[in-house]
């Protein structure tokens, strides 16, 4: 699946969704969500985590306030994160848990809780390194034939470890998340991003602004100047240099302050080959060989 079927130009990220109070009240957040459609954003990212499952419990009770909205979003969430960041002394070990059982809790969950009939993306969260690839495979392609996800796709794993899922699978994974920004350039040369776009995976980026680390020092400075130059802000150039990359990756972005996302907007679709390299050498701090 190319990244072009997201056509959008950017996801809204729901990782902090629970830490919005006004976003816990369903009408509120179904005109939030309205909103976002307006702008032609319909692509939300979810995760099981968020908020211990809240962030997804919020949006489906928004999308039981408003059931027509449910028509008009389209879904990606992931899983395999478990016992995230538990309490000293619980007795409790962070890990990670790709098995079939629990993945298949996992969707069967996220679907009550976001009151939706399909995840459009289903995303395998952090490799697994006790993961039987071809039990999960058959999981996955079980998950896809019963219609419960539209398609699978994985997060933060190396090509070895997709390419030995996919090995397993009759379906194909067709979307990828990575960290990616013009501050975390690391997958662009060690060959993992050309490697997700010659298996076609659709490539999302996250944290594309670095946490807000792009807005300072020399590539802050870059963008600045060049959002005046182009009519532009400095987010929104951030975004469109990843555009700009092969296969088009699509951000995901993590605000959910209207402004921001209205200022992430105003930005052109991709960026000129030497504003684009100008931006990395203010990152790298030295030009290209």
């Amino acid at each position: 699946m190319p990244a072009a079927t997201f056509n959008v130009p950017f996801l809204l990220g729901m990782m902090r969704l629970h830490e919005s109070p006004a976003m816990h009240d369903p009408e509120l957040l179904a005109d939030w969500i309205e909103a976002r459609l307006e702008q032609g954003l319909h692509w939300f990212d979810h995760a099981d985590i968020y908020g211990n499952g809240q962030g997804e419990t919020l949006f489906g009770a928004a999308l039981r306030a408003r059931p027509a909205l449910a028509q008009r979003v389209n879904i990606v969430t992931k899983a395999s994160i478990a016992n995230d960041n538990p309490e000293p002394g619980s007795g409790k070990v962070k890990h990670y848990n790709a098995s079939p059982a629990y993945l298949n809790s996992a969707i069967d969950a996220s679907l009550a809780r976001l009151n939706v009939e399909r995840l459009d993306h289903f995303l395998i969260h952090r490799p697994d390194l006790l993961m039987d690839a071809e039990a999960t495979g058959r999981a996955l392609d079980d998950a896809i034939e019963a219609g419960k996800i539209g398609a699978a796709g994985i997060s933060n794993h190396l090509p070895s470890q997709w390419r030995r899922l996919q090995g397993a699978m009759h379906q194909r994974l067709s979307a990828n998340q990575i960290e990616l920004s013009i501050a975390h350039t690391t997958p662009l040369f060690d060959g993992s991003f050309d490697e997700l776009c010659a298996d076609g995976h659709a490539p999302m980026a996250w944290s594309p602004l670095a946490g807000g680390q792009l807005m300072q020092g020399a590539v802050g400075d870059c963008l600045a100047k060049w959002a005046t130059e182009l009519d532009s802000s400095p987010s929104a150039l951030a975004l469109a240099w990843l555009r700009s990359l092969p296969n088009s990756p699509v951000p995901v972005i993590g605000s959910v302050k209207p402004e921001r996302i209205s200022d992430m907007l105003k930005g052109p679709a991709t960026l000129p080959r030497e504003v684009w390299y100008e931006l990395l050498e203010a990152a790298r701090g030295h030009c290209v060989a």
